[in-house]
């Protein structure tokens, strides 16, 4: 299925956006357009709902509150390349774009294999950047790996094989289907804040149809992303469905958790990089919801105040002020208030000035949620700001 994405950039799918127009409370703030937001764009093939939405909003998740979709347009609920959109001023309190009414696109009749409208449409994101992700598993708890077959070796005593290639594999006596799928147990997934285990990645390796039941079993690999390698899993191929629309809309205020890894080994995470989020639907996780991701609330050292604590013997005598109060604070007194004529500050309560300081919240990026699982969900990075790292907090781009 995912096949079909591949080679064609500009011909996937986009959302129906008319539906959330009528969502209550989207409409309560005021959409910020962009500076040089235009009063018309072409719509081209390679774009994106994403993309386009940045060049009028500089939030381009809150596009589903300003599309007004063209009764005349065939079918106002998806854009298609070639199609006028015009930036409607008419409310400037309420700013709409619309397809232009001379915006229909003509198609050329000729004898060809049929194409869904739906892969005619923009997507939303770069579909190709996810779309290894939206039909494999990825994800799985510790017993089901543990229980499954797994490859105990190849023939003519290889060490690894690919596609066209036999495998042996424990424990499959019988099959209610000939397809399998190989995966390869990969690291923890855990809460960042209560080291919950949340499941473990399932690298997926490879696809095969079974050959002859036994302990062990044979199967033929018939297509493979990496080599298999002993102690693959083997299980039942499932047939799901691949997730082909995406709505994008705000993370609801409140709805917390943590960027907790991210795909391909990098270190930094920058734009279009898959990363894995510690929330899941059991949590409130949706497919399409945006998040920002901030970084702050640590401690950290102040340089001003950590300087002035040293002391320099050379300048300071005990017979400056300064000697004995410094950058003290006053805090209370010691006992019960001393007699006006004691002398001072012998009895009062004093503290340095906290040397440390915690660094305010800022937002590093914005991602969107695309496939999620009942604990953990999936992500692509849509805008950064600055290299962002595992941890990091995710909430409501809106603010937290």
């Amino acid at each position: 299925m995912l096949e079909s994405y591949r080679g064609r950039t500009c011909y996937l799918v986009l959302v129906s956006l008319i539906g959330l127009v009528a969502w209550p409370g989207l409409l309560t703030a005021q959409v910020a357009l962009q500076p040089n937001a235009p009063d018309v764009y072409r719509v081209r093939a390679g774009d994106t709902l994403w993309g386009i939405a940045g060049r009028f909003l500089r939030d381009p998740w809150r596009w589903p509150e300003v599309w007004q979709g063209n009764p005349e347009v065939s079918d106002p609920n998806r854009i298609f390349p070639g199609e006028r959109l015009v930036l409607d001023m008419s409310d400037a309190s309420a700013p709409r774009v619309r397809a232009a009414a001379n915006g229909m696109r003509v198609v050329k009749l000729s004898p060809r294999v049929r194409v869904s409208e739906l892969d005619a449409a923009i997507p939303t994101i770069p579909i190709g950047t996810v779309a290894p992700f939206l039909s494999r598993p990825w994800v799985t708890d510790s017993r089901e790996l543990d229980d499954a077959p797994y490859v105990v070796g190849f023939p003519r005593e290889r060490i690894i094989v690919g596609t066209g290639d036999q495998i042996f594999v424990r424990r499959i006596m019988a099959a209610s289907n000939a397809g399998f799928e190989i995966l390869r147990p990969g690291e923890a997934l855990r809460d960042f804040v209560t080291n919950e285990l949340l499941g473990y990645e399932a690298i997926y390796v490879a696809e095969a149809e079974l050959e002859r039941t036994g302990d062990p079993a044979t199967l033929l690999i018939t297509r493979s992303t990496m080599q298999v390698q002993l102690g693959d899993r083997v299980r039942p191929a499932r047939d799901e469905m691949a997730i082909r629309s995406f709505l994008p809309r705000p993370a609801p205020a409140g709805l917390e958790g943590h960027i907790i890894s991210v795909m391909d080994g990098v270190s930094q995470i920058g734009q279009f990089d898959v990363v894995v989020l510690d929330r899941g639907s059991r949590d409130g996780v949706e497919v399409g919801q945006v998040f920002g991701v901030y970084r702050g609330g640590t401690e950290a050292r102040d340089q001003v105040v950590s300087h002035r604590n040293e002391w320099n013997w050379r300048n300071e005598s005990p017979l400056d002020s300064s000697f004995w109060l410094g950058e003290w604070q006053i805090t209370g007194w010691e006992r019960d208030r001393p007699d006006p004529n004691a002398p001072l500050p012998l009895h009062r309560k004093a503290e340095r000035l906290s040397e440390t300081y915690i660094v305010p919240d800022s937002r590093s990026g914005i991602l969107m949620v695309f496939r999620v699982f009942p604990r953990v969900s999936f992500a692509l990075v849509m805008r950064a700001n600055q290299a962002m790292h595992v941890g990091e907090m995710i909430a409501s781009p809106d603010g937290r």
